[in-house]
């Protein structure tokens, strides 16, 4: 794994948002008064929902919220790959899966098309609109190729359907995500193939049961 930094050019100054210093309360407030960093985690994920990324001053203010050294912040924030270091886009943050099942089914193919359209992965576009980056299992295998982008995973993704993805984001609009294929969540495309008999949901293939296994005392 790369050693992750704060980047270079950092905003001058941080401060949460109403909304999000009543979420923070709310974090601190779950804990004991001697755990309340506990709630450091919590923290950084706000203020990433509020920036889009975790800048220095945003971890110094956490630092000083939770009374914690300012290096213990920043340990936490670059040691979990969830938190965003640099800006992102400002229409979508791509992340492509890049582990076994997905790129035996074509995430290469998705990454290319990253490339072409928006650069080098872990940069911003020109147009600040997107960033892309290549991730480890997302846990959606039996949908690969797959990305999370934003906060949402869009799944058994060609080529194709990755450029229409980037142009409708472009474009303002919200591309429908989950599964582009004739499936439900993870079922196998075209419907489920086991368990499908109505007897098995309706309780007549029960059979009953008069005597428990295992139910007789031990004896010695």
């Amino acid at each position: 794994m790369s050693v992750r930094r704060l980047a270079k050019d950092q905003p001058a100054s941080f401060a949460f948002s109403k909304e999000t210093m009543k979420k923070v309360d709310w974090w601190i407030a779950k804990y004991p008064a001697d755990r309340a960093r506990s709630a450091v985690i919590p923290m950084l994920w706000l203020v990433q929902k509020q920036e889009g990324w975790v800048s220095e001053p945003a971890i110094r203010a956490i630092a000083d919220k939770l009374d914690m050294a300012y290096i213990r912040v920043l340990e936490v924030a670059t040691f979990y790959t969830m938190f965003m270091l640099e800006p992102v886009g400002s229409a979508a943050l791509i992340q492509v899966c890049g582990t076994t099942p997905c790129m035996l089914r074509g995430a290469g193919d998705l990454m290319k098309v990253c490339k072409d359209r928006i650069g080098p992965k872990q940069t911003l576009s020109a147009d600040g609109k997107f960033y892309w980056e290549e991730v480890e299992c997302l846990g959606a295998c039996v949908n690969a190729p797959m990305a999370m982008i934003n906060d949402y995973y869009f799944e058994d993704l060609t080529a194709s359907d990755m450029n229409q993805i980037i142009d409708d984001f472009a474009a303002g609009k919200t591309p429908e995500r989950g599964p582009r294929v004739d499936r439900v969540n993870s079922a196998p495309e075209g419907g489920a193939l086991t368990l499908t008999d109505p007897r098995l949901y309706d309780g007549s293939a029960a059979k009953p049961i008069n005597k428990l296994p295992n139910s007789e005392p031990v004896t010695a």
